[in-house]
């Protein structure tokens, strides 16, 4: 059975260059890759020259496509080398692991509690960090990269080499064979060995390589294989679940995570540079910290940090040195780390913090053809992104948007829509110091599970439009609350979404109409007169949504008078909040109507003592602020309110929703300043404080400058006209006199002193 088995770890460029090196030197006539056999339908678009890593493929439940596997690929992948040698030389590439079919299947079997034979997993076993442990390496990176990556003998003895000692760690595992994660493995490479025993069949004499983890190579060796009878009991009779399979851009971040076969690395920047280094025909290891080193140097300038070419000659030197005294076989990232912070970064870690994500990390974004299969939800977004000149980008980027401009609307509408959608590709950033409606800034980051929110939400339409009009539609139909639907019906219309505003304000009125609770009406007044206020920036028809504000004002002013009856302290300060806000909606359009009926409903709850104080202190406040309540009426229900004859806790309360955070009147108005001084003044001592906790959270609310004004204006309004020597209504002389002395020295005036008096 000609069958050669190479053992290597995903993303390894040691492993990468050393499977390329096999295949040259044994052709295969197949090759064999672990992964799961839907890939095989579009294993050939690795060969298309548009490929460009880091990419992966996506395989996912057609039925639940949160159900997902990814199976990322880079320049120094093994199975990317693998699949582009065979590909390029007519050679048929597979993969021989465990259908994802039955793998999701088997997972929803697991979560529904229905798997025929679980059990208490035991500790994951960590087959690098236990042979890195035995070699005395407390850092299992390092141990691989010294032991296998950076080593140079023939790649037939390296892979003999890692099978035997895979083998020897696979016989000290201890674990039970009904653990998940044996048992898993166990059917993995049940299923390996069944393709292989098939593919030998069907042609005797072919040459087969496989490319797969190194923990799978020893059970996979020909001569280890037990008897087939034996050998198919975990993979007979498995669910299987309907699965779609596609290629989707990838970055050089996210290869650090795990998924698919279970491979993650910390720095595949690094590791992109040294398969580069390693791909030379006879590399140099000093070329491998010297280059590194520039890359280094090149990007502190870019940072505007000085890094001269001397440096670099020198922390390459110090790399070697300390590559030397580690005892290890060529300069590694740490060495290399060392070397850059202690040389060119004058022994500061930070400056070398600044330029790890885009060298160690790395900042590529893949790229994969336009033949490849894409969902049709997918497709429409690929081409509006063309057409809008929105290229996705693995790095964070700011976008300012003006929206008088056609082309700049569009892009917002995109963003809003697959907001929508829940792709959360661009979030909302702060405009800065503007306060037009016009403008809006993104924070955008093409992220790859982003492609997983894109199939999922492909459910909703083939467009992007139609999609997120159907989403919309549907979070109407189960929605409740009256505020999310008002919100949502903004969210429609900044989206221009006709056809999703009409589904949401269908609902939004039937709810309201049988709706009896008044602040979940009043919740709603807002966002949906700040959609009728801005929504001619971006040329929508806001009609319909002012005739369905308009229904829900009065019916929440025909409910108000009410709903404000004899309610608890939660419900009163519930009130309170949805009374404020609906003012604040209202405040926006100026509609004389819907001014009027709030405003006599406003009335009807300022003065009757069986309404909360808090509500009837806000009311009031309105009113006043609106000139539709003067200040002597004001001054005379803030009197009663706050008389010895009303409860003390609804007084405090009154106050509170009166002055709701704002000093200007006490400032500016003598007769309301001397009323709350007054009412504090003769609270017994008890009750004062029993009420210090209430007035104070009311009087924190104001500014450290609101504050020392209001305690002079009382420093003065304790002061009887005699002891001030102030004549009514005229100045403060005594206290006028060392500014009066100031100014007559200043124009040139003699000052003339009488009974101690200028």
């Amino acid at each position: 059975m000609p069958v050669d088995v190479y053992g290597v770890r995903h993303h390894g460029p040691g492993s990468a260059r050393a499977v390329r090196a096999a295949l040259e030197e044994r052709p295969p006539d197949l090759v064999l890759i672990e992964g799961c056999p839907e890939l095989d339908a579009i294993v050939d678009l690795l060969g298309e020259p548009d490929m460009v890593p880091p990419v992966a493929a996506l395989v996912h439940a057609a039925d639940e496509p949160r159900r997902a596997v990814f199976y990322p690929l880079a320049h120094f992948s093994p199975e990317w080398v693998a699949a582009r040698w065979a590909l390029g030389r007519g050679v048929p590439v597979r993969f021989l692991d465990l259908p994802a079919a039955h793998a999701f299947a088997l997972e929803q079997q697991e979560e529904a509690g229905t798997d025929p034979a679980p059990s208490v997993p035991a500790a994951r076993l960590d087959p690098i960090g236990t042979l890195a442990a035995t070699a005395g390496y407390d850092d299992a990176e390092r141990w691989w990269e010294d032991a296998v990556e950076q080593r140079h003998d023939s790649p037939a003895q390296r892979f003999a080499a890692i099978s035997a000692a895979m083998a020897a760690v696979r016989d000290a595992d201890d674990r039970p064979a009904d653990d998940p994660d044996v048992r898993r493995n166990a059917r993995r490479e049940q299923w390996m060995r069944k393709v292989l025993r098939a593919e030998v069949r069907a042609a005797p004499e072919a040459r087969i390589a496989v490319v797969c983890g190194a923990w799978h190579a020893p059970v996979l060796e020909p001569g280890s294989f037990p008897p087939a009878s034996r050998d198919t009991d975990l993979v007979k009779g498995l669910p299987r679940t309907k699965v779609a399979a596609a290629w989707t851009p990838w970055t050089a971040a996210r290869l650090g995570y795990a998924s698919g076969y279970g491979a993650g690395v910390a720095a595949p920047g690094w590791y992109q540079h040294l398969f580069e280094h390693l791909s030379r025909p006879d590399p140099d290891p000093r070329d491998l910290a010297t280059s590194w080193l520039v890359r280094v140097a090149r990007t502190l300038r870019e940072e505007r940090l000085d890094a001269s070419t001397a440096s670099v000659v020198e922390a390459a030197r110090l790399a070697e040195t300390l590559a030397t005294v580690r005892g290890r076989p060529s300069v590694g990232l740490s060495e290399l780390d060392d070397a850059a912070q202690s040389v060119l970064c004058e022994g500061s870690r930070l400056p070398l913090d600044l330029v790890h994500q885009r060298l160690v990390v790395g900042e590529q974004l893949g790229s994969v053809p336009d033949s490849a299969p894409l969902v049709p939800l997918a497709a429409d977004l690929a081409r509006q992104q063309r057409t809008l000149r929105l290229k996705p980008s693995a790095t964070v980027q700011q976008l300012d948007l003006d929206l008088r401009r056609e082309s700049q609307l569009a892009r917002s509408v995109l963003l809003h829509r697959l907001r929508l959608l829940g792709v959360a590709w661009g979030e909302p950033a702060d405009t800065g110091r503007t306060t037009g409606t016009f403008r809006e800034s993104w924070t955008l980051e093409w992220r790859p599970e982003l492609a997983v929110d894109l199939v999922e939400a492909g459910v909703w339409g083939t467009t992007v439009a139609a999609a997120a009009a159907a989403r919309a539609a549907d979070r109407a139909t189960r929605s409740g609350d009256l505020a999310e639907l008002a919100g949502l019906v903004s969210t429609c219309l900044t989206a221009d979404l006709p056809d999703g505003v009409e589904a949401v304000l269908d609902a939004l009125d039937a709810r309201a109409a049988a709706q009896h609770d008044v602040p979940a009406l009043l919740s709603t007044v807002e966002p949906l007169a700040r959609t009728c206020r801005y929504g001619d920036v971006r040329g929508v028809d806001t009609d319909r949504v002012r005739r369905v504000l308009a229904a829900t004002v009065v019916r929440a002013c025909v409910g108000l008078p009410m709903a404000c009856a004899s309610l608890d302290e939660g419900a009163a300060a519930e009130m309170v909040t949805a009374v404020a806000a609906a003012q604040r909606g209202l405040s926006l359009l100026a509609d004389p109507g819907l001014d009027d009926a709030w405003a006599a409903a406003l009335e009807s709850v300022s003065t009757p003592d069986h309404v909360a104080g808090g509500v009837a202190g806000r009311a009031t406040r309105i009113l006043l602020d609106g000139g539709r309540l003067d200040s002597a009426d004001a001054a005379t229900r803030m009197g009663r309110r706050l008389s010895l004859a009303a409860p003390a806790i609804q007084a405090a309360a009154w106050l509170d929703g009166f002055l709701a955070g704002d000093a200007v009147l006490l400032v500016h108005d003598d007769t309301l300043l001397g009323l709350v001084d007054t009412w504090v003044a003769e609270l017994d001592e008890q009750v004062f404080e029993d009420l210090l906790p209430l007035v104070r959270r009311t009087f924190s609310a104001f500014s450290a400058p609101e504050r020392r004004t209001i305690g002079e204006q009382l420093s003065r309004l304790g002061r009887s006209d005699a002891a001030s020597g102030a004549t009514a209504g005229g100045p403060d002389l005594e206290q006028a006199a060392p500014a009066l002395r100031a100014v007559a020295r200043l124009v040139g005036w003699e000052v003339v002193e009488h009974d101690g008096a200028a």
